[in-house]
C-alpha cells in the first residue's frame, strides 16, 4: 500500500506539480486548523469556558484573517496568561504564513503562468473568419500590412516557431510606418483645402489601424495546436516557407535544399485534413508559398488527394517563379513597376471578379444577364459595358480549374463595377497603328539571386511573342538580338558557373567582373549603352541568400556605380537623355527603400512585397489567382497565335499614328477599344486603356468617375493598357 501512494505521488509530481502544490497547501492549513482549533477549546480562558470545537475553528480562521479578532479568545489580554498569549500568538503567526502567504502566493504563481502561457500561446482562440498565418519569413510582415487597405476590421493570427518579440516588434514597426507615411501624403494632399473642410476630409480618408494581430509561438504541424488557432473556421490560410541565406554553399548543401521544404510539406498536410474535414467551414482558402520542384510536385499530391471542392481551396504559389517574371517584365517595361504597385494592392485601381453562370448552351452569363461563349461574345460584352459603365473597367473572363467561369474589372471598388451610367455622346477617335511592334530591348543585368533562372525563362517567352517566325511558326533565333532582345549578364566568374543555364539561351551574354569592380562594370555598361540605339535597362539584383547582415549590400553598391556612370554622361555629353537608361533595382530589405531613392531611381522593386500584395488578394478573392498568372506570362513561344493576355506600357508615338487630343478617360478608353477591335484590321488586337505613364514617374490610372478625368496625352507619354500583344 505504502509503495503504491509513493508510485502515485510521484507521478502526480511529475504530471500535475501545481495541483500537487495546491493539495499540499491545503491539507497543511486544515491540519493546521483542526490542531489550534482542538487547543483553543481546551484553554478554557475566562469567557471561553463553553466554546466547542467548531466555534474554536470559526475563532481560529478569524483570528489569522484578522490579528483583532484575538479578543473572541482572550477578552483582557492584559489578565491572560503568558503561556496563553503566547500560544495564542502563535496560531496566528503560524496561519498567516501557512493560510495567506501560501495561498497568496499560489495565486499570484498562478496568474503569472496563466499569462504566460497565454503569450506562449498554449489557450485555445475562439475566433471565425479570420486570417492565419503558418511560419514567417521577410514576406510575412508585407501580407499584414496590406491588409490595412481592406478597409475593415480583420483578425490575424501568427503562429510561429520562435522568436515572437520580434515578430510582434516587426509587425508594429511596419503597420506604424505604413499609417504614418500614408497619412502624411493625405495630410499634404489636403493642404490648400480649407482647414474645417481638410479636417472633415483627413478624418474620413486617413488610414486607421484596423488590424488584431496576435502571435504565437507552437508548432505549425501540431493538431493541437492549429486546433487552438480556431484554423477550422478560419477564412484564409496561409502557409509560408522558410528562407535559405548563404549563396556560397557547397554542393551538397545545395543538393539537400532543392530536395525541397519538408517544413511546407508537413504544415499543408495537417492543414488540409483540418480544413476538409466535415466540421470546418465552407470556402476555406489556403495559400501555399512553393520555391522548388521537389515540393511542387508534393503540393499537387496533396491538393489531389485532399482537396474538397467548395470546402478546402488550395493555392500553391511559385513564389521564385512569379518573382522572376516580374523582374522580367520589368526590365522590359520599367513603368510597369509603379502601374503593379497599386493594381496589386488593395489600395486604389486595383483587379476584382464576378463569377459567371452556366449557360445550357455551353456558355457562361454575366450577372447582367448578357451570354460569352467565345471571344467573339467577350468583344460585344466589353463594347457594351463601356457604353453604360464609366466607373471600371471590363479586362476578359476566363475559366478555372473547376470550371468556373470568371469575369475580371479593373476597379477602384467592388460596388463600381455595377454602378451605371450613360456618358455623354462623343465622336472621340483614334488613328490605330494596326502595325504596332515593340522596339529591339537592351537589358543588362548586374548580380545574381536564386530567381535567375525564371528572369531567363520569362525573357525566352517574351522572345517566343515578338520573335520573327518562319511560315511553320517556328522562332527565327538568328534574328532575335536584332530586332527583340539583347541581355548582357554582369557577375563575378564563380557565379557565372553556377549560373549554367545562361549558356542556353541565344540572347544571353555574359561578362565576369568582380563584385564592385567600377572599372570593369563601368567599361562593360559604356560598351552596351554605346552599340545600342534603343533604350536600355539595368536591372541590379538583390542576392537573397546573402547573409542575413549583407542582404542589399551589393546591389547599393552596384547601385552607386550606376548612377556614377549616368551622372558623368550629363556632364560629357549635355544633350544626353538620362531616360534612355531606366534602372531598376531590387532590394529585398524594405527598410532600404529611402536609401535607394536618395539616388533618383523611380523603379525600385521590393519583390516580397509583390508577392505578399499577391497572396493577400488571393485570400480575399481566390479566381484571382489564374489571372495573376496569366499577365505575368507572355504566350508560350510555340504559339502561333496570341490568345495570351498581358499588361503592357506603349508610347503614344507608336501605338497610334498621330497623338490624341485632349479628352476624358472614358472617351480615350471607348475609342483605343473600339479602333483595336475593328473587323477591317488583318489582325486584331482587343486593347483596353488602364491608365498612363508622363516622363519623371507620374502614374494615373483610370479609376472612379473616368468621364471626369481628363487626359492630354504627349508624345513622351507611355499608355498602361491590357492586350493580347
Amino acid at each position: 500500500m505504502i509503495r503504491k501512494i509513493k508510485e502515485w505521488l510521484s507521478v502526480q509530481r511529475a504530471k500535475n506539480p501545481e495541483r500537487m502544490v495546491l493539495g499540499a497547501i491545503l491539507l497543511i492549513n486544515v491540519i493546521f486548523f483542526l490542531i489550534s482549533a482542538f487547543v483553543i477549546s481546551r484553554l478554557k480562558v475566562s469567557g471561553t469556558e463553553s466554546m466547542g470545537f467548531l466555534e474554536a475553528a470559526f475563532c481560529t480562521i478569524t483570528m489569522i484573517l484578522d490579528a483583532g479578532c484575538i479578543q473572541f479568545v482572550i477578552e483582557d489580554i492584559g489578565s491572560a496568561g503568558v503561556a496563553t498569549a503566547i500560544i495564542c500568538l502563535g496560531i496566528i503567526m503560524i496561519g498567516m504564513v501557512l493560510f495567506t502567504g501560501a495561498v497568496i502566493g499560489y495565486i499570484t504563481n498562478y496568474i503569472s503562468g496563466f499569462i504566460e502561457n497565454s503569450n506562449a500561446g498554449s489557450r485555445k482562440l475562439n475566433l471565425s473568419n479570420h486570417v492565419v498565418i503558418l511560419n514567417w519569413n521577410t514576406r510575412a510582415s508585407e501580407i499584414i500590412n496590406d491588409l490595412l487597405y481592406s478597409g475593415r476590421k480583420e483578425t490575424i493570427v501568427v503562429l510561429a516557431g520562435s522568436q515572437k518579440a520580434e515578430i510582434v516588434k516587426e509587425v508594429e514597426e511596419r503597420l506604424a510606418d505604413t499609417i504614418n507615411k500614408e497619412n502624411a501624403f493625405l495630410m499634404k494632399k489636403l493642404e490648400n483645402e480649407p482647414l474645417f473642410s481638410r479636417m472633415r476630409q483627413y478624418h474620413r480618408d486617413k488610414l486607421k489601424h484596423t488590424l488584431t494581430v496576435l502571435v504565437r509561438e507552437g508548432d505549425v504541424y501540431s493538431y493541437k495546436q492549429l486546433r487552438d488557432i480556431s484554423l477550422e473556421r478560419a477564412k484564409s490560410v496561409v502557409i509560408l516557407g522558410n528562407e535559405i541565406y548563404n549563396f556560397d554553399m557547397d554542393e551538397r548543401e545545395i543538393a539537400s535544399n532543392e530536395r525541397g521544404n519538408s517544413l511546407i510539406v508537413k504544415t499543408l498536410m495537417q492543414v488540409a485534413d483540418i480544413t476538409s474535414a466535415d466540421y470546418s467551414d465552407e470556402n476555406q482558402k489556403i495559400i501555399v508559398e512553393v520555391a522548388d520542384e521537389w515540393t511542387w510536385d508534393l503540393v499537387n499530391k496533396i491538393i489531389k488527394y485532399k482537396q474538397v471542392e467548395g470546402k478546402c481551396n488550395i493555392v500553391p504559389v511559385r513564389i521564385y517563379r512569379i518573382l522572376g517574371e516580374l523582374l522580367s517584365q520589368f526590365s522590359l517595361m520599367p513603368e510597369l513597376n509603379l502601374a503593379y504597385r497599386e493594381l496589386f494592392s488593395n489600395k486604389g485601381a486595383t483587379f476584382y471578379t464576378q463569377d459567371l453562370a452556366h449557360d445550357l448552351g455551353g456558355g457562361y452569363v454575366t450577372p447582367a444577364g448578357e451570354r460569352i461563349t467565345g471571344h467573339a461574345d467577350e468583344e460585344e460584352y466589353i463594347s457594351n459595358y463601356l457604353a453604360t459603365h464609366t466607373h471600371a473597367i471590363p479586362l476578359t473572363y476566363m475559366v478555372d480549374e473547376h470550371k468556373q467561369a470568371h469575369f475580371f474589372y479593373a476597379a477602384d471598388r467592388t460596388k463600381d463595377i455595377e454602378k451605371t451610367s450613360e456618358p455623354e455622346p462623343s465622336e472621340f477617335a483614334v488613328s490605330w497603328n494596326e502595325g504596332y511592334r515593340l522596339q529591339k530591348k537592351t537589358v543588362v543585368i548586374l548580380g545574381h539571386n536564386s530567381r535567375c533562372n525564371h528572369i531567363m525563362e520569362g525573357f525566352e517567352s517574351f522572345c517566343g511573342e515578338w520573335a520573327d517566325k518562319d511560315e511553320n511558326g517556328n522562332i527565327i533565333y538568328d534574328t532575335i538580338m536584332d530586332n527583340v532582345l539583347e541581355v548582357v549578364v554582369i557577375d563575378e566568374e564563380k557565379y557565372l558557373k553556377k549560373m549554367n543555364h545562361y549558356e542556353k539561351y541565344p540572347f544571353v551574354h555574359t561578362r565576369a567582373a568582380r563584385s564592385c569592380d567600377r572599372e570593369t562594370i563601368c567599361g562593360i555598361i559604356e560598351e552596351v549603352v554605346a552599340s545600342n540605339e534603343f533604350d536600355t535597362s539595368i536591372l541590379i539584383l538583390s542576392d537573397d541568400r546573402a547573409k542575413m547582415e549583407e542582404i542589399d549590400a551589393n546591389a547599393l553598391a552596384n547601385l552607386i556605380i550606376v548612377q556614377d556612370i549616368i551622372d558623368e554622361k550629363k556632364k560629357s555629353n549635355p544633350s544626353f537623355d538620362p531616360e534612355s537608361i531606366d534602372v531598376i533595382v531590387e532590394i529585398i530589405d524594405p527598410k532600404h527603400y529611402d536609401i535607394v531613392n536618395t539616388y533618383s531611381v523611380d523603379n525600385v522593386v521590393i519583390s516580397n512585397r509583390y508577392i505578399s500584395k499577391m497572396i493577400t488578394q488571393i485570400g480575399e478573392k481566390e479566381a484571382l489567382f489564374e489571372f495573376y498568372r496569366d499577365i505575368l506570362t507572355y504566350d508560350d513561344a510555340e504559339a502561333t497565335e496570341f490568345e495570351s493576355k498581358e499588361i503592357y506600357t506603349k508610347k503614344v508615338t507608336r501605338i497610334f499614328k498621330e497623338i490624341p487630343g485632349p479628352c476624358s478617360a472614358d472617351e480615350l478608353i471607348r475609342a483605343v477599344y473600339k479602333a483595336s477591335t475593328d473587323e477591317s484590321l488583318p489582325m486584331k488586337n482587343p486593347t483596353l486603356v488602364l491608365g498612363y505613364i508622363k516622363p519623371g514617374g507620374k502614374m494615373v490610372l483610370f479609376n472612379g468617375d473616368q468621364t471626369k478625368i481628363r487626359v492630354e496625352l504627349e508624345r513622351n507619354d507611355k499608355l498602361i493598357v491590357f492586350s493580347n500583344h
